[in-house]
């Protein structure tokens, strides 16, 4: 059983910027989901578990806050850490467009195309090697695109698909059993 969760809030979520393998800070709002989904998790699980944490501070920030409600023994794994947008990381859309003009369109696979960023190949190979590995059960504290790929190869969905899935930061998606449910406040 895997407990995925996304980061709380950041100053450039609120911002509107892609953040990739840039960082920025918790908001107040950010550091209220991690202690509620801390509190949610503490529900469920009994007593100390492993926690796999991508290395960048927004969820090393939400994993501590987590951690005051569940003890989690934290293992920094890389291989969930955000996908890197290259050059866009930490742009907004417009300022992307501007600079990029037509490069977006309407589908989600648009993440992938800047030229210096990461592939999906590359991003889905990186975690679904983790993903193979990773040993049960744990909590998983990652982001919104790296959570999206992570439940769309657990459940093995078209890349269009997992590219849709909501990234919701209020709560914690449990994968287990092939299925995948989302447990908010």
């Amino acid at each position: 059983m895997l407990y995925l969760v996304r980061h709380g809030e950041t100053e450039w979520n609120a911002q509107g910027r892609y953040q990739g393998a840039s960082d920025s800070p918790l908001t107040p709002r950010g550091r209220d989901q991690a202690q509620a989904v801390g509190a949610l998790l503490a529900r469920e699980i009994g007593g100390p578990i492993r926690a796999y944490v991508s290395p960048l501070g927004r969820t090393r920030q939400t994993a501590a806050l987590i951690g005051a409600h569940v003890a989690l023994e934290i293992v920094p794994e890389p291989r969930i850490a955000e996908v890197s947008m290259g050059s866009w990381d930490g742009l907004t859309r417009p300022q992307i467009e501007q600079r990029h003009p037509g490069a977006l369109g309407a589908s989600h696979d648009w993440y992938f195309r800047s030229l210096d960023g990461e592939t999906l190949a590359a991003a889905l190979a990186r975690i679904g090697g983790w993903l193979q590995a990773a040993e049960r059960p744990a909590v998983v504290v990652s982001h919104g695109l790296a959570g999206r790929l992570i439940r769309g190869l657990y459940l093995g969905l078209s890349e269009p698909d997992m590219l849709a899935l909501p990234v919701p930061q209020d709560g914690f998606f449990v994968l287990t059993d092939g299925r995948v449910e989302f447990r908010g406040a």
